[in-house]
């Protein structure tokens, strides 16, 4: 049995869970979020003890039940942490003369070594926080939409390996590399 799917999902107060056959829609302080899940896993709804929770079930042991259990359960979770208290992703630009200027909340200006400033905008649901000109914060509901704006944003200038410029991950280890021998 899956360790992961076998764990029931806690459901906090102010949490509403709906299920409409298999799709799950969660609707929290914060947001909504709907994720429908693969067709052999079924999820279920038990108000014991005065708590309520998720359980995730799937009707056989075949490969993609297997596969598809521990995923669905994770996913439904995402979501209700989520909606509860929400996912930041943090980015450090390490360059001298690098910098990011906010332009608003869902709009940044980025400063890194080209030629003209890069203007990025993010999509829906996403908003970014700044903490000086060097760092900055990916806010949202959905984990992997801000793992993704997150990775598009690194992807504007990836740390290289000899100086370690560029955008990375606050706490990324970059490996850096010996310059070439001089005479």
């Amino acid at each position: 049995m899956s360790r992961i799917g076998k764990l029931p999902v806690p459901v906090p107060g102010g949490v509403d869970v709906q299920i409409d056959g298999q799709t799950v829609t969660v609707k929290g302080p914060k947001g909504t979020l709907t994720h429908v899940v693969a067709e052999p896993i079924t999820v279920e709804r038990n108000d014991e003890g005065g708590s309520a929770v998720l359980d995730v079930k799937r009707p056989d042991d075949e490969r993609l039940s297997k596969a598809l259990h521990g995923l669905s359960r994770t996913l439904i979770n995402n979501m209700v942490i989520g909606v509860t208290e929400g996912y930041e992703k943090k980015l450090e630009i390490v360059g001298v003369g690098y910098r990011v200027l906010p332009k608003g909340p869902t709009q940044l200006e980025f400063q890194l070594g080209y030629s003209h400033p890069i203007i990025f905008d993010a999509p829906e649901g996403i908003t970014f926080t700044t903490d000086g000109p060097t760092k900055l914060g990916v806010v949202g509901i959905d984990k992997q939409q801000v793992g993704e704006v997150a990775a598009n944003i690194r992807k504007l200038r990836k740390p290289e390996p000899y100086k370690g410029k560029g955008v990375r991950y606050a706490g990324e280890n970059v490996r850096r590399k010996v310059g070439k021998a001089g005479k």
